[in-house]
């Protein structure tokens, strides 16, 4: 609900003082006079999460921009693939997008026995955010360093358990990568959010989260819970003291939490040129750039072809660690 509040903030402060707040300048608009209408954002997370906060900016300044009302709509579940379906059988007009954590558009395929859309069939505008992602544990956890946990959990197999926010999500899939580069057996525990899953680590329920660090720096810096590392190649200023995995002597997992947004298959070319513009103005704005690094999130924009790119490499590497342990969400 922090996270919730910090949006409307920030959107009532980027509302007062952005500019563009005036309307849309003569010649501003697409040749195809797009867009003429509403534009729907579909998110596909719970409110809160990065991909939502990241599409509440977005679609505010993104409306000031273009000229027309820019809406979100959260569609959480099944990891994220109910809206991403939702948004690969809509009309390729480009008035309904796509706001998406990782998994629905990078691993939805070798988890899924059967899918109703095909991931590499978006039309992809920009990444939008990285996020580092962090190895946290319960306060009382009887390891303070990465060290510790690993012969805790070789000494304890399948008794150290680990949340996510759900099967396939960069947090399960990582903490997988982890086991499988450190010699330890974690059991893994899907949940459908962020909120919860954050709790259930501060309440005890669980022993250890991979997870984004906005979810769990205020309960690192108020001592309800432990960060052993940070799954980054450096440092994360925001946590000095906290070491990466390389020097805490596990390498080869760099993991990120990435959002991106995309658009229905055969959108017209003129009308993603048009959005990956405006998205990447949006993203290089300094004030939008220091609200998002209050939270620990880089703007990283693009072209689409980066992003493609980008998504296709993440697919890649992520579908290897599914079928390496034989993940299954159906």
């Amino acid at each position: 609900m922090r996270n919730v509040a910090r949006v409307i903030a920030i959107a009532a402060v980027v509302a007062a003082t952005g500019p563009g707040t005036t309307g849309r300048a003569a010649g501003q608009e697409a040749p195809d006079g797009y867009p003429g209408r509403l534009v729907k954002i579909v998110v596909s997370a719970p409110p809160g999460g990065g991909p939502d906060i990241v599409a509440r900016l977005l679609a505010d300044r993104l409306a000031k921009a273009m000229g027309q009302p820019f809406v979100v709509e959260n569609r959480p579940g099944a990891g994220g693939s109910i809206g991403a379906e939702a948004v690969a059988l809509a009309e390729p007009d480009g008035y309904t997008l796509l706001a998406a954590q990782p998994a629905p558009l990078t691993t939805s395929v070798p988890l899924h026995k059967k899918l109703g859309y095909d991931p590499t069939a978006f039309a992809p505008l920009a990444i939008m955010t990285s996020i580092p992602n962090t190895i946290a544990v319960r306060a009382d956890f009887p390891a303070a360093t990465v060290a510790e946990l690993i012969a805790y959990a070789r000494a304890n197999p399948g008794k150290v358990n680990f949340g996510s926010q759900g099967i396939g999500t960069t947090p399960h899939l990582t903490g997988e990568l982890f086991a499988r580069l450190t010699g330890t057996k974690l059991t893994h525990v899907p949940y459908r959010g962020t909120t919860q899953v954050v709790n259930d680590l501060i309440a005890g329920h669980l022993d250890l989260l991979f997870v984004q660090l906005d979810a769990v720096r205020e309960q690192y810096q108020a001592g309800t819970v432990k960060m052993l590392a940070v799954t980054t190649a450096s440092r994360v200023p925001a946590v000095p003291a906290v070491p990466t995995l390389h020097e805490a002597g596990v390498d080869g997992l760099p993991s990120d939490t990435w959002n991106a947004l995309v658009a229905p298959p055969r959108t017209p070319p003129a009308i993603v040129a048009r959005l990956n513009r405006a998205v990447n103005a949006v993203l290089k704005d300094p004030e939008i750039a220091a609200h998002l690094a209050a939270m620990n999130m880089t703007p990283v924009g693009g072209t689409p072809d980066e992003a493609r790119a980008f998504i296709a490499k993440e697919t890649a590497r992520w579908g290897d660690v599914i079928r390496a342990a034989g993940i299954h969400a159906d």
